[in-house]
């Protein structure tokens, strides 16, 4: 009897040893046996005990994956792993057995790692993205808002900035400079307007109406 099953990484499958009436033992045949670093061929994964409690092999690869659903072993149930996919015997006391080929998703001859449905990658990629971004934005903005207010409180703390290097200068009074006597230097000082009596020259004149018969008239010659 030949039956099939697919399944993905993390799955539970059952499978049922049907046409068998007394199944004494399970082997497995992987499909890829490079991948898990086995040899081709079959080997056995659990047997029938006397005692009611089947025997799991503690070096298959499916050590506490699988296990019995009834102590006749007539089924199994697997939590599935990469690299599971493969043909499961159920072989019974008259060497009759049944057979059941497992694919599981994402396995290959070229035992590459299972990865998400084509299609699903990029929203489950970009959510995480988008909120990353969105996270970092804001903590970059709500530092850029605090280092501007304090700046600003700054600002308004400290006086108004005078540059000492500035200096008013006063205006002075332009030096007025003496008056240049201009003429020939050889004249006498006495005949210099300069050397002239200011007082006399500011007395105002007063003149007599009546001159004495006797009065002496007096030439001046200026040259």
């Amino acid at each position: 009897v030949l039956a099939s099953l697919d399944g993905r990484p993390g799955d539970r499958v059952n499978f049922s040893c049907v046409g068998v009436s007394h199944p004494i033992r399970w082997a497995w045949a992987p499909s890829f046996p490079a991948c898990r670093g086995l040899s081709k061929g079959r080997r056995p994964i659990l047997w029938a005990s006397s005692s009611g409690t089947p025997t799991v092999s503690p070096v298959q690869p499916f050590a506490g994956r699988l296990r019995a659903l009834d102590p006749s072993i007539l089924r199994l149930e697997l939590l599935l792993s990469a690299g599971d996919s493969g043909t499961f015997f159920c072989r019974g006391r008259r060497e009759e057995e049944s057979r059941t080929v497992l694919h599981v998703l994402g396995d290959g001859a070229d035992c590459r790692a299972p990865g998400p449905a084509h299609g699903s990658m990029y929203p489950q990629l970009l959510i995480p993205l988008l909120g990353a971004g969105l996270v970092l934005g804001l903590g970059a903005l709500g530092v850029v808002w605090w280092w501007l207010g304090h700046f600003l409180s700054i600002l308004q703390l400290c006086p108004p900035h005078i540059d000492p290097l500035v200096k008013v200068e006063t205006q002075r009074p332009a030096k007025e400079e003496e008056p240049k006597i201009t003429g020939d230097l050889d004249q006498e000082p006495s005949l210099l307007y300069a050397d002239l009596d200011h007082l006399a020259l500011r007395r105002p004149l007063r003149l007599t109406p009546v001159v004495p018969a006797d009065a002496s008239t007096i030439y001046a010659v200026v040259v």
